[in-house]
C-alpha cells in the first residue's frame, strides 16, 4: 500500500492539472497558467528532499484547496510524506525479507508504485477535483491501518537488545536458518555505525569510489534530464497539446499500463543481459522516441499535412519511451555505488528533477518540440557517456568492480 500511495502521489498531477486549467472544473478563483502547473508538479521534489500522517495531511489540504497556495503546500507535504514512505519501505523490505525473495520484493515495490500512478490516471479524469484528494486520504488510511499488523524488523530488535523477540519474528517468517547470523550481527552493525563518517570521506579519498560516484551521479542527472518526471506529471496535458487521435485521458491510462508492464518485465532482461548493453539500448531508444515526438510537435506547429495524418504517433512514441526507459535506466542507475554514494546521487537527482519539472511549463512556451528535443539530447548525452565511461559489471563481484574502477 505504501508504494501504491507513492505512485498515486507521483501521478496525481496528470489528470488534475487539466481540471485546474478548466474554468468549469477548477476549485480556484482563476485557472492556472502553464508555469503554475509546472510548479504544482515540481514542488513534490521539495518535500522529498526535506510518513503516512504527512501524506494524510497533504491529501486533505489538496482536497480542500481553494487557492494556489494550498495546492503548492499540499504538493510539498505530499513529497515529504511519500519520500519518507519510499525510503522506509525499501529499508523495511531489506531487513525483513530473506535473501531468496528480497530481489523479488524490491522489484514489486516498483510495480506497485506504477499501479498507484495508474489508479489516479484511471480515476482522476472522471471524478471532481476534490475526489482525487479524498481518494488519496482513503489509500493513506488503509496504509496506516496496515502498519499495525506488520512485525518490527529483527535487525532493529537485535540492536535494541530484544533478541528473544527477534528470534520469535524470524521463526514466524520462516527464517530459522538466519537466527544465528542476525543475532550475531549486533557487534558488526554497531561497528558499521561508528565508521559511517569514514564512509563519507572515502567517497572522495578512494579512487574507485570517486569513479563510481562520478558515473552514477552523471547517469542520475542525465536520467532526470530525459524528462521522465515531466511526462509522468503532465501526461494528459502533453496529449492535449499534441491533439492526439486517442482521447488524452485514455492515452494517459495506456501510458500507466505501459509503465506497469515495463516494470514487470525489466528484471528478467536485467538478469539475462549485460548491464551496459541494456543501458545503451535504453538511452538510444529513449533518444529516438523523444526526438520523433519533438519532430511531430514541430510539424504540427507549422500545420504540416504529415502531422495531421499521424495523430496516433505521440502515444506510440511515449509507449516506446517508457518501455525502453524502464528496461535500462530506472533499474541500473545505482548498481555501482555504495549506500552513502547513493544518498548523494539520489538527492542531487531529486534537485535536478525539481528543476526539469518546473522548467517544463516554461519550455513549452517556446514550443513543445523544444522541450522534447532537449530531452532527446539528454538521452543522446547519456548514450555517449555510457559508451565512454560505464564499464560492464555483469557477473562481477563487488570486489572485482572496485578493482576495475581503481585502475
Amino acid at each position: 500500500m505504501g508504494q501504491i500511495l507513492v505512485g498515486y502521489g507521483l501521478g496525481w498531477t496528470a489528470p488534475v492539472i487539466p481540471k485546474l486549467q478548466d474554468p468549469d472544473q477548477t476549485p480556484l478563483p482563476n485557472v492556472i497558467s502553464d508555469q503554475g502547473a509546472s510548479w504544482i508538479g515540481s514542488l513534490l521534489f521539495i518535500g522529498t528532499i526535506t510518513g503516512a500522517s504527512i501524506c494524510l495531511l497533504s491529501f486533505l489540504v489538496l482536497a480542500l484547496a481553494n487557492n494556489l497556495a494550498m495546492i503548492f503546500t499540499g504538493r510539498i507535504l505530499m513529497g515529504l510524506g511519500t519520500g519518507i514512505i519510499f525510503v522506509v519501505n525499501l529499508v523495511y523490505i531489506g531487513e525483513i525479507a530473506s535473501t531468496h525473495i528480497r530481489g523479488i520484493l524490491l522489484t514489486a515495490t516498483g510495480i506497485f508504485g506504477t499501479f498507484g500512478t495508474l489508479i489516479i490516471y484511471s480515476v482522476g479524469p472522471y471524478v471532481p477535483y476534490s475526489v482525487t484528494g479524498y481518494l488519496g486520504v482513503a489509500i493513506t488510511l488503509v496504509y496506516i491501518s496496515g502498519i499495525f499488523f506488520i512485525p518490527e524488523t529483527p535487525l532493529f530488535l537485535v540492536l535494541r537488545g530484544d533478541e528473544e523477540k527477534a528470534k520469535e519474528i524470524l521463526t514466524y517468517l520462516g527464517r530459522e536458518e538466519d537466527i544465528g547470523k542476525i543475532v550475531s550481527s549486533k557487534q558488526e552493525l554497531s561497528d558499521d555505525r561508528k565508521t559511517n563518517n569514514n564512509q563519507w570521506s572515502e567517497i572522495f579519498s578512494v579512487r574507485s569510489n570517486r569513479k563510481a560516484l562520478f558515473i552514477t551521479l552523471s547517469l542520475n542527472i542525465l536520467q532526470q534530464m530525459s524528462g521522465v518526471i515531466a511526462v509522468i506529471f503532465f501526461a494528459t496535458t502533453i496529449f492535449e497539446l499534441a491533439d492526439s487521435s486517442v482521447e488524452p485521458n485514455i492515452a494517459t491510462i495506456i501510458i500507466g499500463i505501459t509503465q506497469i508492464a515495463a516494470s514487470s518485465v525489466t528484471p528478467f532482461f536485467v538478469e539475462r543481459s549485460g548491464r551496459k548493453s541494456l543501458l545503451l539500448f535504453s538511452t538510444a531508444a529513449c533518444c529516438l522516441s523523444l526526438g520523433v515526438l519533438g519532430t511531430y510537435f514541430y510539424l504540427d506547429g507549422v500545420n504540416s499535412p504529415l502531422a495531421a495524418s499521424v495523430k496516433w504517433l505521440p502515444l506510440l512514441t511515449l509507449i516506446v519511451f517508457f518501455l525502453s526507459y524502464d528496461l535500462g535506466k530506472s533499474i541500473i542507475k545505482r548498481w555501482l555505488t555504495s549506500s552513502t554514494g547513493s544518498t548523494v546521487t539520489i538527492t542531487i537527482g531529486w534537485l535536478v528533477g525539481f528543476v526539469v519539472a518546473t522548467a517544463f511549463g516554461y519550455m513549452i512556451q517556446l514550443g513543445p518540440y523544444f522541450a522534447f528535443w532537449f530531452y532527446a539530447a539528454a538521452c543522446a548525452a547519456a548514450f555517449a557517456f555510457t559508451v565512454i565511461f560505464v564499464p560492464e559489471t555483469r557477473g562481477k563481484s563487488l570486489a572485482e568492480i572496485q578493482h576495475m574502477l581503481s585502475q
